[in-house]
């Protein structure tokens, strides 16, 4: 038993604790067989029961080690896929069964025993992407946000989802087609409850067998790399299940969750971690780790984290310490010791420097979700476009804060549940209009600083709320107007991911300007994005009113093409766009503050890109300029000497 290990995971600075504790295909004195290891401080007696003994703890009770409250045992013989449970004997004389907490794979549910499992079955050919992954702050990052058991399912087997290693053939290539560069699944760890969607979580350390096991997890993630595809995985840090085979009471006594019931039951009705204690720190740490290292995860998104920062999420608590001081040294952690994988937080609050180095008293994420964005921004598309002129700084207003974190725009399956509407059927007005204003705001999302996460079934439009039981409703591709909206979202994915100056500088105030905030009147924006080479004119018009022409101040002079209109016709539009480049004219007085400006047609509720190329500085023209001013000098230099030498 490795000590450096046991000694970091009761102070609390543990990363690998499941090399430890778990169940461990190993070799003992020239016998294969499992090595059981596990934390239990207040348990009287601990045995391993299993298919193998038919339940029966008989000689398999497990001895203490020489480290606080840690049980371990050999059992010789057992193999691959073996069922076990921890008997587990309290100080009142209570006995009862628990899941391993740091199992690799359980039974499916509604079963709930662990099973043995070999990892070193998982091999990788994903060298490259490794080598060349990095946080993406300068990169694209357009994030497919899945929820596996619900994307598709088989209709001719008793509506089965579909397997990780059928996601391989469909999902990736689907992903790619859309101009994704990263798939976010919802908490992929075991967990008992469907309804839960995965975020009551009993099993940290094991991948849910409801779509295949560990190795065919890691070889869908593999596939994945292959194709330039990244994976992020949401973590549940806050609270786990109440199921009696999970974590709850485990050893007879509150040991991962907090003492007091008032602070370990959670709004729910799970329970709370108690980040104060030592070993929970490390177990979860191990857990982040564990799927880094193993899974080659390359992003994790922490699930309510103002749960994290606040008692119970609830500001007037007052900010929970200990559960800071976990966080905060969880990302120093990861960053150390997986310095190119993405930690990324889900934070409702309005806590200061989430994205800021822990080393400045930050938090330590490398991103934070805009959820003040989010809801503004469907507020505003929410109302009737008579009362927009009142609301008008729910669009601009997100710039005034965006520099203060690294925000990611989020339209996930949050929004899209539990009444909410799906993000079309929140849109002002009639069938015609919520169509019109939907490619509208992807044209807004997708032109506004920050990385981008859309939910499945966004990119269908889909009027159907989120649910976990169906798959997406692909039948509305045989729509013409659901699959036109399907054609744009895709155009738009693979024009934001070809223009570096919609990504580059998301996070550097010279990558954003606005043209006009100010324009309540028309409710008409517009503003700009930049690279190096490119100028990205977004045109946004948040009423029915049509503009034949429309003056718009440019940053440079030149040819502006549109590189999408949100009514071109292929997107079942209106067709009132600018198909033909528009060639920018100095104006008298300035407009916008510029000097030159475009003059382009508006639709009802349209939106648009225009691309203009940077005008390069003239080099060449420079230099002959210097050199004609370099030769007339000689040659005055010259005329002198004549004159002076005729004179002598």
């Amino acid at each position: 038993m490795n000590k450096k290990i046991i000694e970091n995971f009761h102070k609390g600075h543990c990363l690998d604790a499941y090399k430890v504790f778990g169940a461990h295909l190993v070799t003992e004195n020239n016998e294969k067989g499992v090595r059981f290891t596990v934390y239990a401080p207040h348990a009287v007696k601990i045995s391993v029961v299993g298919d193998f003994n038919n339940w029966y703890e008989g000689n398999h009770q497990m001895p203490k080690t020489e480290f606080d409250g840690i049980y371990s045992l050999f059992v010789p013989g057992l193999k691959q896929y073996d069922t076990y449970k921890f008997r587990i004997e309290d100080r009142y004389g209570n006995t009862f069964d628990k899941a391993d907490p740091y199992a690799y794979f359980n039974e499916l549910r509604p079963q709930t025993a662990s099973l043995v499992y070999d990892l070193s079955s998982i091999k990788w050919s994903d060298k490259t992407w490794m080598k060349s992954r990095t946080k993406n702050f300068d990169k694209p990052v357009n994030i497919y946000e899945v929820f596996a058991g619900g994307w598709r399912r088989h209709e001719d087997d008793d509506d089965r989802p579909y397997s990780f290693e059928e996601l391989k053939g469909t999902l990736i290539p689907y992903v790619i087609e859309n101009g994704f560069t990263h798939i976010e699944f919802m908490p992929l760890t075991e967990y008992p409850y469907d309804g839960s969607w995965g975020y009551q979580v009993s099993g940290y350390f094991a991948c849910t067998s409801r779509f295949g096991n560990p190795t065919e997890l890691a070889s869908f993630i593999n596939e994945c790399h292959k194709n330039n595809i990244g994976v992020i995985m949401d973590m549940v840090p806050v609270h786990f299940v109440k199921d009696n085979h999970g974590l709850r009471l485990f050893d007879g006594e509150p040991l991962y969750e907090y003492d007091y019931e008032h602070d370990a039951n959670s709004q729910w009705g799970t329970l709370n971690f108690d980040l104060w204690k030592e070993e929970v720190r490390s177990f979860l740490m191990s857990s982040a780790a564990f799927w880094c290292d193993v899974y080659h995860i390359d992003g994790i998104r922490i699930d309510a984290v103002s749960n994290l920062i606040y008692w119970h999420g609830n500001r007037d608590r007052g900010t929970n310490e200990g559960s800071l001081n976990f966080i905060k040294r969880m990302n120093y952690n990861l960053n150390e010791k997986f310095p190119t994988v993405m930690l990324i937080a889900e934070d409702s609050s309005d806590y200061p420097k989430v994205t800021d180095s822990t080393l400045n008293d930050g938090l330590g994420f490398d991103y934070k979700w805009d959820l003040g964005w989010m809801n503004d921004t469907l507020k505003y598309y929410k109302t009737d476009p008579i009362y927009r002129f009142w609301d008008h700084n729910k669009i601009t207003f997100s710039m005034a804060y965006f520099y203060s974190e690294r925000f990611l725009m989020p339209f996930s399956h949050d929004e899209v549940v539990h009444g909410k509407k799906t993000i079309v059927d929140q849109m002002w007005g009639n069938y015609d209009q919520k169509f019109a204003q939907v490619r509208n705001l992807y044209v807004y999302m997708f032109a506004h600083p920050g990385k981008k996460l859309n939910f499945m079934g966004n990119e269908l439009a889909m009027f159907r709320e989120f649910d976990e039981d169906r798959e997406l409703d692909w039948m509305l591709l045989e729509y013409g107007r659901h699959n036109a909206f399907a054609r744009f979202f895709r155009d738009l994915g693979q024009i934001y991911i070809s223009h570096p100056a919609l990504y580059k500088y998301d996070y550097e105030h010279k990558g954003f300007r606005w043209i006009d905030a100010d324009n309540a009147d028309q409710s008409i924006y517009s503003f700009y994005r930049e690279d190096e080479n490119e100028y990205i004119i977004c045109v946004m018009n948040l009423t029915g009113n049509t503009y034949e022409e429309f003056l718009i101040g440019v940053p440079q002079r030149g040819s502006y093409k549109e590189l999408i209109n949100s009514e071109w016709s292929i997107y079942d539009g209106c067709d009132f766009c600018n198909y033909k480049p528009v060639r920018s004219k100095k104006q008298k007085k300035p407009v916008h503050g510029y000097e030159n400006a475009i003059n382009i047609r508006i639709a009802p509720f349209g939106a648009m890109l225009l691309s203009c190329k940077k005008t390069k500085p003239r080099k060449k023209t420079t230099t002959r300029k210097k050199a004609t001013t370099k030769k007339a000098a000689t040659k005055k230099v010259a005329k002198t000497t004549k004159k002076g030498e005729k004179n002598v």
